[in-house]
């Protein structure tokens, strides 16, 4: 077993390197982890002709995470076969420190996995803790069921929960990024997609396979499972005709709905062309709909939700305060104070530093987001913080989210149709479900295939609607209905070639004259 040495990397890193560290205890662990895992997995399908790929960082609680040890198989092997003195040993920037030993023929000469530079970009960006690469059937056969695809998403399946960040009701979005002749060309294109989906922990290779990351090698094997049983899953709903991405996962819909003039559905090709509903008769593929003065009432948001956030926001910081979710939301807060405090945005006043005292980071907090609120801001730090409030609201059944009559049967009706509907809102994601989830309607997520917020663009910016075209798959924007009170965001998705219907509610704002949207005061128009 060739070794080399290695200078610099701090005292931390450079123990790391020493021969006794290498042969130690925690480095041989891992070795044999590797290979006992890439027997499990030979069993499963994912690493079979010698394909797919595995690396694990050696744990030790004394060395930073970036510092420690990696361990990767080999390429072009029997991965079934694999000793643990197989395995390649790199430092944690990917300097190879230790290679194994050639063996006889047949056995090739040693050769460190060809994924090796995809799995050093998940350990860069998501500081990962092992990394899989499979050839599973399933990975590969759910890139080719619509080749134009460039994300999978699923919905409303008990395994998603096993996916880190996700909940029964929460839409997976899995990237999928093209396959080249070569493993280290899929470089750069994974790590965009990494950074173009940060919640993802996988990235899916069209005909060839999947990357799935996790914090450790259970979290990471774990997460693989889950992955592999919801791809074979959608594939056997497509199989049964049904349509795996929505929440009830009804007939897949391959022509066209139109109404006939009693209201009821029609599925000839002459309603198609003559019915009286949305459009020219053809029924929308996707509906986005806005909810502040279209799902709900304004006067819902601003005299309900608002004050309970502004009235709220001390005692949440105080009783919160030290977990890591508020202390992200505080980080962000702080980012975006400063921001304003250089751009001289009025009641910004600055946050001390957390050294200070929390009494009086919480104080210069709730002074600031008070002025965020007042100012009806839509700002993702606000946000964010806004929606952990409001959760707490919600699940002490102090708050209900409130939806307009006409809204739970439209849903439904939609539903039943197998249009997929979608919210985009500025408040947060989590907002939103907690609104839809807790309404005076009872919980209506069922209906509901996914949801944005601010994160996707402003949404009075026309590319924020072209970034949303592109994540639901259609085939043209025109096959999505936008819903919105707003003229301004009516505009910005017009121009990306959405259809636009303006809602005209009780509490709405005034339109411009001769705006040239349809309008519609009920979703039962639509």
């Amino acid at each position: 077993m060739a070794t080399l040495a290695v200078n610099g990397g701090g005292a931390a890193a450079a123990a790391t390197h020493t021969q006794a560290y290498l042969e130690g205890r925690a480095v041989k662990e891992t070795r044999v982890l590797i290979s006992e895992l890439c027997r499990h997995f030979y069993t499963l399908g994912w690493v079979s002709g010698t394909g797919g790929s595995i690396t694990i960082k050696v744990h030790d609680d004394s060395i930073p995470k970036p510092q420690q040890l990696i361990l990767m198989s080999p390429s072009g092997v029997q991965k079934e076969r694999m000793e643990p003195e197989d395995m390649y040993v790199l430092s944690g920037n990917g300097t190879m420190l230790s290679s194994p030993s050639p063996k006889p023929y047949p056995h090739k000469p040693p050769k460190c996995s060809d994924c090796a530079p995809l799995f050093m970009k998940a350990y860069e960006k998501r500081d990962a803790g092992a990394v899989i690469h499979s050839h599973g059937i399933e990975s590969c056969l759910v890139t080719m069921i619509n080749p134009m695809s460039k994300e999978f998403r699923i919905t409303h399946m008990e395994m998603i929960k096993g996916i880190k960040g996700h909940g029964y009701y929460d839409e997976l979005v899995v990237p999928i990024i093209e396959n080249t002749a070569y493993e280290n060309e899929l470089t750069d294109s994974l790590a965009k997609a990494i950074d173009a989906y940060p919640k993802a922990t996988a990235v899916l290779v069209r005909n060839h396979g999947i990357y799935v990351w996790g914090d450790s090698w259970i979290n990471a094997k774990t997460q693989a499972e889950c992955y592999h049983y919801l791809f074979d899953a959608a594939i056997k709903l497509h199989q049964l005709g049904l349509d795996w991405s929505t929440p009830n996962h009804g007939p897949t819909r391959n022509f066209k709905l139109g109404f006939g003039s009693n209201g009821n559905v029609n599925t000839s090709a002459k309603a198609v062309t003559e019915g009286s509903g949305y459009g020219s008769g053809l029924f929308p593929r996707c509906i986005v709909l806005d909810i502040e003065g279209t799902t709900t009432p304004i006067s819902f948001v601003s005299e309900v939700l608002f004050p309970y956030a502004r009235d709220n926001v001390g005692k949440h910081l105080s009783v919160t305060y030290d977990t890591a979710e508020t202390q992200d939301d505080i980080k962000l807060l702080r980012s975006q104070v400063e921001d304003d405090l250089k751009q001289g945005v009025a009641g910004a006043v600055p946050i001390p530093p957390s050294d200070s005292g929390k009494e009086e980071v919480i104080a210069a907090l709730v002074a600031n987001v008070d002025a965020m609120i007042k100012a009806d801001r839509k700002i993702t730090a606000l946000k964010q913080l806004q929606g952990h409030i409001w959760r707490t609201g919600f699940e002490s059944n102090e708050l209900v989210g409130e939806v307009f009559d006409d809204v739970p049967e439209a849903l439904e009706k939609w539903h039943s149709l197998g249009t997929k509907v979608y919210i985009y809102s500025s408040g947060s994601r989590l907002a939103q479900r907690l609104i839809f989830g807790n309404s005076n309607y009872g919980d209506l997520r069922k209906y509901l295939s996914g949801f944005f917020d601010t994160a996707v663009g402003n949404k009075r910016e026309t590319r924020s609607y072209v970034e949303i075209t592109n994540s639901l798959g259609v085939d043209k924007p025109s096959e999505i209905l936008f819903v919105t009170d707003v003229y301004q965001e009516a505009t910005a998705a017009k121009a990306a070639g959405l259809e636009v219907v303006i809602s005209i509610r009780p509490g709405n704002g005034p339109l411009p004259e001769n705006h040239g949207f349809k309008t519609i005061n009920s979703f039962a128009e639509i």
